[in-house]
């Protein structure tokens, strides 16, 4: 109660009524696998183009499927997608001392990759006159090229426009894949151009250390491209790594693979496109979902597995879908036509199905964008086996959502199931999984306020309208059954819900229950032939 101990005017405000609740988001994924180059911290990515400035472009299946997954997830309209790249035991990552060894670049990440890096240290741009008006750089310029396949060394320096007209050097002469050009750095930490926020702060290249802000950075008279050493990957990777491990000596965000994806909060989809090589990944990936209960994985079949005998989940959960065949991209960089398992596709259905309809539509009857839709020749077809409808019929029970071949029906490849890996009837559905998984963390993180509130009839009633508001918009967005509130839900939070006891331990409960809408898997219309009767 507040203190009133002199005499005066009080003003005061009174939280009163129900508090909101805000649905979390749904449609927010996360994958892990190999890259070409970039960081092992998680890294939240918004666009395909954005994943290629981070982690460059497509690689070979035979390395990772990922970069076609996420490729796959923003075609299919997906939004937000965190990636925790994983490398082999002992990756080193490339760097070189610059500026009189005053100042250290390090690739952002390990890995061959970052040998691939150059750079050249110049004075800035900028300059100042001194009372004579004799000219001075206030700072230094660094420039960093990166090329995915090294170019014929010495290097030719790409901004060098005589190098385009030299017939000794136009050959060689390359463009770099990626540039960073950092102007006017200072080594005085409070100016705004100080080198280590300037380049720390947003270089997806590299990071820099500065040894000394007291000694001086010195800039060489010429300023050719010096390359990166020292990046190293000497094993690849295994399941080890794409699991990752929980060290009590070390912070969330030093954690690698699946591990590090466990401490995003924001993630909602979960998809490891090479689980398909490392069956020991599979069960952590499912682990992970079951016990956080607050994210659905995405699993496909292994490649070569058309013997619809043989095609089944590689366990029985409702918080994991599982999808066959696998699907043909093509990959611009050497021309082919790789079969890559269909997750991350799927992935970005599941997104795109949230935001334009919700989370409640099951994510089935869309057709697969970013995969090849015609047939190459005899052998190479969009999909790697193409199920007919009585192979379906086996499938689906099963809990095995068939992509469908329907090209000759005029409505192109789609996805042909919206079923869990779960054979409990009650969460047969991915839609009625996935909904409670939105109501459950919508009302955990809304209803943070009640802990240590008291234990009375007035916070059950605030409880209750709070949680009753939240659901009936939920209800109003067409995610439950019912013509009225009162049949889609219910929320109960009184004596009847808790004892005496409960209530002496501290305990409040809340009893909800919510109709959620099914998907019509079978729409089945009958047909009668109706004839005329005769009249009296």
């Amino acid at each position: 109660m507040p203190e009133y101990l002199a005499p005066g005017v009080y003003i005061e405000e009174v939280a009163t009524g129900p508090v909101p609740i805000e649905g979390v988001s749904t449609s927010t994924s996360g994958m892990v696998g190999q890259t070409e180059r970039g960081p092992t911290a998680v890294t939240l990515v918004t666009s395909f183009t954005q994943y290629q400035r981070w982690f460059g472009g497509l690689i070979d299946v035979g390395v990772s499927f990922l970069p076609f997954a996420a490729q796959g997830f923003f075609a299919n309209g997906g939004q937000r997608l965190f990636i925790a790249r994983v490398v082999g035991v002992g990756a080193l990552p490339a760097a070189a001392p610059i500026g009189g060894g005053n100042l250290t670049l390090t690739a952002i990440g390990p890995g061959n990759w970052g040998n691939h890096l150059f750079f050249r240290i110049q004075a800035s741009s900028l300059q100042k006159k001194d009372v004579t008006g004799a000219s001075s750089p206030v700072g230094f310029r660094i420039t960093i090229i990166y090329y995915a396949t090294l170019p014929p060394l010495p290097l030719v320096d790409p901004f060098d426009t005589s190098a385009l007209t030299d017939p000794a050097r136009r050959p060689n002469r390359r463009d770099p894949d990626a540039v960073e050009d950092y102007d006017n750095l200072r080594i005085d930490s409070n100016d705004p151009e100080y080198v280590l926020t300037a380049i720390n702060g947003s270089s997806q290249l590299i990071q820099v250390a500065l040894t000394n802000s007291a000694n001086p950075v010195t800039i060489p008279a010429a300023a050719p491209f010096t390359q990166m050493t020292g990046g190293a990957e000497p094993a690849a990777a295994t399941e080890t790594e794409y699991i990752g491990t929980v060290s009590l000596t070390k912070s969330p965000d030093q954690r690698l693979g699946l591990a590090a994806l466990d401490t995003i909060d924001e993630i909602s989809l979960l998809s490891v496109p090479d689980e398909v090589r490392f069956p020991n990944v599979t069960p952590e990936i499912i682990t992970q979902c079951e016990r956080r209960k607050d994210r659905f994985a995405v699993m496909q079949v292994a490649e070569g597995k058309g013997l619809v005998q043989n095609i089944r989940p590689p366990e029985d959960t409702s918080y994991a879908a599982f999808y066959a065949p696998w699907i043909r991209v093509f990959n611009p960089t050497n021309g082919d036509y790789p079969l890559v398992p269909p997750g991350g596709h799927i992935m970005g259905i599941y997104a795109n199905t949230d935001v334009e309809r919700g989370v409640h539509k099951a994510p089935a009857n869309y057709e697969i964008a970013g995969m090849v839709i015609r047939d190459i020749d005899s052998t190479r077809k969009p999909l790697e086996f193409a199920f007919t409808k009585g192979e379906q019929d086996i499938l689906n029970p099963r809990g095995v959502n068939a992509i469908m071949d329907f090209r000759s029906h005029g409505r192109g490849i789609r996805v042909w199931g919206a079923r869990t890996m779960s054979t409990d009837g009650q969460w047969r559905y991915i839609n009625v999984r996935r909904l409670f998984i939105f109501v459950e963390q919508s009302i955990d993180r809304g209803t943070q306020w009640v802990v240590f509130e008291p234990n009375d009839d007035t916070t059950w009633a605030r409880v209750k309208r709070s949680l009753s508001n939240f659901l009936t918009s939920v209800w109003r967005s067409g995610a439950l059954m019912g013509t009225t509130a009162e049949e889609a839900f219910f929320v109960k939070c009184d004596r009847t819900t808790m004892t005496q006891d409960d209530i002496d331990n501290g305990r409040l409960i809340c009893l909800v229950g919510i109709a959620p809408v099914k998907p019509a898997e079978f729409v089945i219309f009958r047909f009668s032939q109706k004839t005329i009767e005769a009249q009296q």
